[in-house]
């Protein structure tokens, strides 16, 4: 986060924001599963092979199977790591998402399911870095750690102010997570349109804020 300027930092807190939104949709959705954070469904996937629960397995190793392909797609709509990078990203998770929320209405859930996790796979490659994740947007392990070690590094006579990038982007999920919660409880999964709609909008001010 330190490495970001600001107006990145703004964008990734958003981000944060909308990964949390979706996560909750599809963790109520489907009780208990979530649509992002993986390393929680590959220890639900192991201990359900420990005890002989396979369709349960199934659908998991279907869902992390469905991240990956996210991402390889993302990062091949993306291309490169400038403004127009990420805005091909944004519209891309847009249009998963919206595609998403078209399938849920129709009553095809389970495929817009699978393009939820897609979209959240997707949403990794707008911040690339040298071809690799540059921040984590829809999970937050590493940034948990990083905030842990930021704090180490106050104590030690570090940057004092270092750690906040990292609890913001934390708070941002969170937020993002509450406010999915709340409006899925009005909604179901046609809350999914707000998420497409938001995506659109970050892609357009991505686009038209940065130079080409």
């Amino acid at each position: 986060m330190r490495l970001l300027a600001p107006s990145d930092r703004r964008l990734a807190l958003l981000l944060a924001g909308l990964a949390g939104y979706v996560d909750s949709l599809g963790f109520l959705h489907l009780g208990g599963v979530f649509v992002s954070f993986m390393s929680g469904n590959s220890t639900r996937l192991a201990a359900n092979l420990a005890e002989g629960r396979w369709p349960a397995a199934r659908q998991l190793a279907g869902i992390l199977a469905l991240f990956v392909l996210g991402s390889f797609f993302g990062a091949l709509v993306a291309g490169g790591e400038d403004a127009r990078s990420r805005s091909r990203v944004l519209m891309f998770e847009a249009l998963l998402l919206a595609s998403a929320a078209a399938l849920a209405g129709a009553g095809l859930t389970p495929a817009a399911v699978g393009l939820m996790v897609m979209a959240m796979g997707a949403e990794n490659s707008v911040f690339l870095r040298n071809g690799e994740v540059g921040v984590s947007l829809t999970y937050m392990t590493g940034t948990l750690v990083k905030l842990g070690q930021a704090l180490a590094s106050a104590v030690r006579g570090g940057d004092p102010s270092a750690y906040k990038g990292y609890l913001t982007l934390w708070a941002g999920l969170i937020l993002g997570a509450v406010l999915g919660a709340l409006v899925f409880g009005r909604l179901g999964l046609a809350a999914l349109w707000p998420a497409a709609g938001f995506a659109v909008l970050m892609a357009l001010v991505v686009r038209f804020s940065r130079a080409a």
